[in-house]
């Protein structure tokens, strides 16, 4: 199994259908997990897709529309009931705080989790570990809607070549990328910079600069596609983007692999969002989401790229 995979575990917009759950993403980072907009049914896609409780360690909610949320119930219930050993924490715009209280005590039950609320009010860094920090940016959709981004701190590859000149092995190696410098050797000298690797996850809004922001140079964007491009004043009266709109979002930033989920019930043939995605430009690996799918994030390209 990857160790950075992207979980669908719900792809319909609004009204789930026979084959589309309300919506529900895991996205797996190193040993965490982060689950973003839980609908209805998201438990039980958890289930069926081998997620567990004791996977989750971070909720992400962009807004508080029910096929973005009402799972959330369910799943700190659960969260609960499974007496999940580590710290949990729920991120969700501040406007939507008395939702979150509805759903956190939608019905009774024993607490014997540490839930840590850590509510969104403007753009910015809501979270720095080890191996990520997660932002937020805000999106245009009638009700207030935040995306979110993970970015890995950069790192630096080292080149065999390079030290095997300075007649650096062994122990040795560890010592330079510990200290910087050694025996006259810098570690600039034998490494080169590998930047780290980038998600980011945007749910319903019309165009504007939060979009971009979260999309530049990611590696793995998961992005609404509400509606086909027949039907963009729909999406632009509705709060929505066109598979369009995202393939061309994914072309101008640099996106390595796109996924297009959050689809109307209007539609019957997927193929056509990633017609429309490609006709608008974009050329990078692409993936119409279906329920049940995993996405591995992209391994690491040569150079000093992703």
């Amino acid at each position: 199994m990857s160790a950075r995979e992207l979980v669908v575990l719900g792809t319909a917009s609004q009204v789930p259908t026979r084959h589309r759950n309300h919506n529900g993403y895991l996205l797996r980072w190193d040993g965490e997990g982060l689950l973003f907009d839980p609908g209805e049914g998201t438990q039980r896609q958890m289930l069926r897709a081998g997620v567990a409780a004791h996977d989750l360690h971070r909720i992400c909610v962009t807004h508080f529309h029910g096929d973005h949320s009402l799972g959330l119930a369910g799943v700190i219930q659960r969260i609960n009931l499974d007496r999940v050993p580590h710290e949990v924490t729920a991120h969700y715009p501040r406007s939507g705080q008395r939702f979150f209280d509805r759903l956190r005590y939608a019905t009774a039950y024993r607490e014997t989790v540490a839930l840590t609320e850590a509510p969104v009010d403007a753009d910015g860094v809501l979270a720095v570990t080890p191996s990520y920090a997660l932002e937020a940016r805000l999106l245009s959709h009638p009700v207030e809607s935040f995306g979110y981004r993970l970015v890995e701190p950069d790192g630096r590859r080292m080149l065999r070549e390079r030290l095997a000149e300075r007649g650096i092995k062994g122990a040795d190696v560890g010592r330079i990328q510990r200290e910087g410098a050694l025996g006259g050797a810098l570690l600039e000298d034998v490494s080169e910079v590998r930047r780290g690797q980038r998600f980011a996850f945007v749910m319903d809004t019309r165009l504007c600069d939060g979009v971009y922001a979260l999309a530049e140079g990611c590696d793995l964007l998961v992005i609404e596609s509400t509606f086909l491009d027949e039907d963009l004043r729909l999406a632009e009266d509705h709060g929505h983007l066109t598979a369009g709109q995202a393939g061309r979002v994914a072309r101008d930033a640099g996106v390595r692999h796109l996924v297009l989920t959050h689809f109307s019930q209007r539609y019957s043939e997927p193929e056509e969002f990633e017609r429309q995605a490609r006709a608008a430009g974009f050329e990078g690996e692409l993936t119409v989401a279906h329920d049940l799918v995993r996405v591995p994030v992209p391994k690491r390209g040569s150079g000093g790229g992703a």
